[in-house]
């Protein structure tokens, strides 16, 4: 026998050509670029719909709120030089259903200028933005007060209270908050 002979026959080898498969790497990147894209979407409309949801809330809690009159107590102060404008500004709120819980001169010594100012505390927030219904021009001051009662302080330029009609329309014209999105 010869060499050849006792051997055991084996398959002819491929000999390799040194190149890796192309086509499925390319394949793999597109594919995971295109996972990428729609990941990007999906985040990028979530944080839309998130700010979307923070705006109608923001403009939700800064509507303000509908309360009955009989709740909000006002001291009805005159810092005008016009006498006896308290005492009318006092007439015509408790006629709208407020309790009035003082009628006097403004005794601050702070200077108020224009229509004039809503003064209340911690307390009294929702009461004296609901107080701004009545004469939309005042100003909104906080202080220290540690009670609901609000001031409705009358400046120089206060001509009269809203109308029932433009005060309902305001009310109803806010935004108000979605079901289940605050």
């Amino acid at each position: 026998m010869t060499e050849t002979q006792q051997r055991p026959e084996r398959p002819p080898v491929r000999a390799r050509s040194g190149r890796r498969p192309i086509p499925p790497l390319v394949f793999l990147l597109v594919l995971a670029l295109a996972a990428l894209g729609v990941w990007w979407n999906v985040l990028k409309q979530d944080a839309e719909r998130q700010a979307a949801a923070a705006a109608v809330c923001s403009s939700a809690a800064a509507a303000i709120p509908s309360l009955d009159p009989g709740t909000v107590t006002v001291r009805v102060l005159n810092a005008s030089d016009t006498k006896g404008r308290a005492g009318q500004i006092a007439e015509a709120l408790e006629n709208r259903g407020f309790v009035v819980s003082e009628i006097g001169n403004d005794d601050v010594n702070r200077e108020v200028t224009g229509v004039g100012e809503v003064r209340y505390g911690k307390l009294g927030v929702d009461a004296a933005r609901f107080l701004t219904l009545q004469q939309p021009d005042v100003d909104l001051v906080q202080d220290t007060r540690s009670t609901t009662t609000v001031d409705m302080v009358i400046g120089p330029e206060f001509g009269r209270l809203a109308s029932p009609e433009s005060i309902a329309k305001a009310l109803s014209t806010q935004p108000t908050e979605a079901a289940g999105t605050c």
